[in-house]
């Protein structure tokens, strides 16, 4: 398994990280189990988590996520073979997530309440990466390209949420910090505030990244490059859309999108299928499964850092980590930007 630095820090990731939102919703507390002990087999040692998880949000299974690695910590003592990240809840709307301390924010107050409450979750007293899940103010994520201003579209600023995270460092409860769904000016924000009032640095960006989505690569890119704050891929499949697995409208039993899509549609309109199925049969054209290509794509990336995957079975994770041994022809990667040059982004 192939290590990347994590910013500009000394902590080694395995470029195949293990996401965990099924874990409390499509996985139980023994799938969860299997899958960090095969993950961390296969020389994966980098864990990604969220106080809000499991996913779809819902007051039932909030923090089941985080409880499950935290039983599974506990059974096997292995906290220190893992990089642990998890992540923030910022402000949203109240009927997806006013459950979470009764509607969150990204003020010390709330920064120093979800911390404590994932550390007992997690079994730990420390993470190694401490990530704000999505600003605290309105702009483009969750499938939004375009900005839109609104005079009321602030709430705790950059520099609140920096020194509350920083304060989480040095009492020795975080190691490293990062963004989640952030834009440039967000992650240049950040990096400005740390250098002008001697705060932590963020060291990584969690943002979408598939064959579906490279928006990343407008703006974002180049900072990873030249700010040394890289890529946590995460929908790499685009939700499994490019396994293939929804193509023709089939909707598996007991998948994301045969139980959620009302929550996620941008990956199954018309477009979304149309591109998906091009990559579907390019993979088949150089024998190829359509989601280890996908996955070794996003792996082959320079300004990546790591690679989210989850999986809701056993044979599913086996396949994703496996693609870390893919490389790609360049056959296979000119055919990739053919297909992208003139679809460029269905699924943003």
């Amino acid at each position: 398994m192939e290590l990347r630095t994590l910013g500009q820090t000394d902590i080694k990731v395995s470029v195949i990280c293990l996401g965990t939102m099924t874990f409390g919703e499509q996985n139980t507390e023994s799938d969860a189990h299997a899958q960090l002990d095969y993950a961390l087999a296969q020389g994966v040692n980098f864990v990604d988590t969220a106080e809000l998880y499991a996913v779809p949000a819902r007051p039932e299974t909030q923090g089941l996520t985080e409880r499950y690695i935290g039983s599974w910590l506990k059974k096997t003592g292995k906290r220190e073979q893992i990089i642990l990240a998890s992540k923030v809840a910022g402000p949203g709307r109240k009927e997806w997530i006013g459950h979470i301390r009764g509607g969150p924010k990204l003020n010390a107050h709330h920064i120093n309440q979800a911390i404590e409450n994932s550390l007992k979750r997690l079994n730990t007293d420390y993470l190694d990466l401490y990530q704000v899940h999505w600003p605290s103010r309105s702009t483009n994520y969750f499938g939004q390209l375009g900005y839109r201003y609104s005079k009321d579209n602030h709430h705790e600023t950059p520099e609140e949420t920096l020194r509350a995270l920083t304060d989480l460092v040095r009492a020795g409860k975080v190691r490293t910090l990062g963004v989640s769904n952030e834009t440039p000016w967000g992650v240049m924000t950040y990096l400005a505030l740390a250098r002008e009032l001697g705060l932590e640095r963020i060291v990584s960006i969690q943002n979408p990244y598939s064959l579906l989505n490279r928006s990343y690569e407008i703006g974002l890119a180049e900072i990873a490059h030249r700010a040394q704050v890289g890529l946590l891929a995460y929908s790499p499949l685009g939700f499994g859309v490019l396994s293939g697995k929804y193509l023709d409208s089939k909707r598996p039993e007991g998948s994301r999108l045969q139980k959620w899509a009302h929550y996620f549609p941008r990956y199954i309109t018309q477009k979304a299928q149309q591109v998906t199925k091009l990559y579907v049969e390019l993979a088949h054209q150089y024998g190829l499964d359509p989601a280890q290509m996908a996955l070794a794509y996003v792996n082959s990336r320079p300004f990546l850092t790591a690679n989210i995957i989850g999986a809701t079975t056993l044979e599913q994770l086996k396949m994703n980590i496996a693609s870390i041994d893919l490389v790609l022809s360049d056959e296979v990667l000119e055919g990739i930007e053919r297909i992208h040059n003139e679809f460029p982004n269905p699924c943003p």
